[in-house]
């Protein structure tokens, strides 16, 4: 009752205009952020749990946050996101502030998109639509398969059906690409979003590409995979069966691929360390980690991109960085060079619902190419999010 009284708090200030979007910062730190915002430290982080301290960790430079002022230009309230399904809800309470962590609730809406190639498949979109994300899921769907460089034509269509997720009346996190195809040469290409949650292409052929190409974002890469190299502490020849990702302490890791978390603690030399089983006999490792994600153990299911912990640099390491290893059957192999593992081709009864959803995407293709569908104008709605909110919790 009490954050539903909260929550209708907020509402009610949305419609006086009072709220206030900010981009965080940088390199600025979510103390630094407090520090800034005249806001106590020590009910707000230094009281708090271990756990709720580490979620502080996570907040990422470029996401969007809201700030609620009273009357006076008072902080009332701060909205945090922290990832697609989590938020820091910092609020006043009388005289104080408290902290706690509660779901976003967010709105997910289907939309669809149709060009004529002017200029590229990354340029177009963005352009049109103003949404980076979205041009970087589309050129990255098909990255392995094509060549845009070479093959592809001015006047050439692209269409893409995808989810999109709304929070407060704007774009949020990474949109879900259900269906696209782009023309080359006058031939359509196509990939298509299974009911498994991967990608394949008009022959039931599996194209996602298998890896991320960096588990650390703006990560360095500070050491390659070698059967032989000289040790910085043993002061030896040893082998080094991976990559290193030189960042600074804390940077969040994500998962390089879909799998199940088959190792999650302390493990000698690797420091902490978490190793994934992937389709196939894959197995990645995440060594020297400052710590584990929240509620990251032994069997848990981790997506492709999920944040599963930080940089550190535990066990045997000379400095903050992430070593990176994938193994096949056991054996290690360079993960540089594995641009793409097919991992599944559909077969039977798999294949035939295949068949069945692609034909109802290549209905909905076909309707927006015919109607030379635009591109979707992004509308506000704030306080009808908020609304919309409200019922949610009120109803469970």
């Amino acid at each position: 009752m009490i954050r539903l009284f909260i929550l209708l708090l907020f509402t009610t200030l949305l419609f006086s205009s009072e709220v206030q979007r900010y981009r965080w910062d940088h390199g600025t730190t979510y103390l630094q952020f407090l520090e800034q915002n005249a806001l106590p430290l020590k009910p707000l982080y230094y009281n708090l749990d271990k756990d709720d301290q580490r979620l502080t960790e996570e907040m990422r430079s470029g996401i969007h946050y809201q700030i609620l002022r009273d009357a006076k230009h008072e902080i009332s309230q701060i909205l945090l996101p922290l990832n697609d399904e989590l938020q820091i809800h910092i609020f006043k309470n009388k005289n104080s502030y408290e902290f706690e962590a509660i779901p976003i609730i967010s709105e997910t809406k289907t939309e669809a998109f149709y060009t004529a190639i002017k200029n590229s498949p990354n340029y177009d979109i963005l352009k049109e639509t103003g949404n980076k994300k979205l041009a970087q899921i589309f050129v990255a769907s098909f990255k392995h398969s094509l060549n845009f460089k070479n093959d592809l034509r001015r006047g050439d269509e692209l269409v893409m059906i995808y989810e999109q997720k709304y929070r407060l009346g704007k774009p949020f996190s990474m949109p879900t690409l259900k269906v696209a195809m782009i023309e080359m040469r006058k031939k359509q290409h196509f990939i298509y979003l299974n009911t498994d949650e991967r990608y394949y292409d008009e022959k039931g052929h599996e194209v996602e590409g298998f890896l991320l190409a960096r588990p650390v974002r703006g990560a360095r890469l500070s050491s390659y995979f070698t059967k032989r190299r000289w040790h910085p502490i043993l002061h030896k020849w040893k082998a080094h069966l991976g990559i290193d990702y030189a960042a600074r302490r804390g940077t969040p890791i994500v998962a390089a691929g879909s799998g199940r978390i088959s190792y999650a603690a302390r493990m000698g030399s690797y420091g902490n360390l978490v190793k994934i089983r992937h389709a196939d006999g894959y197995e990645t490792r995440y060594a020297h980690m400052k710590s584990f994600r929240r509620g990251i153990h032994r069997g848990k299911y981790v997506k492709k991109g999920q944040v599963i912990g930080y940089v550190g640099t535990t066990g045997r390491s000379t400095g903050p960085h992430l070593h990176f290893e994938l193994r096949k059957q056991g054996r290690a192999i360079n993960p540089l060079r594995v641009v793409q593992v097919t991992t599944k081709k559909l077969k039977g009864k798999e294949y035939k619902a295949f068949l069945h959803l692609k034909k109802n995407y290549d209905e909905s293709i076909n309707l927006h190419l015919a109607n030379k569908t635009p591109s979707i104008k992004h509308t506000k709605f704030y306080a009808s999010c908020f609304i919309h909110t409200l019922k949610v919790l009120k109803d469970g």
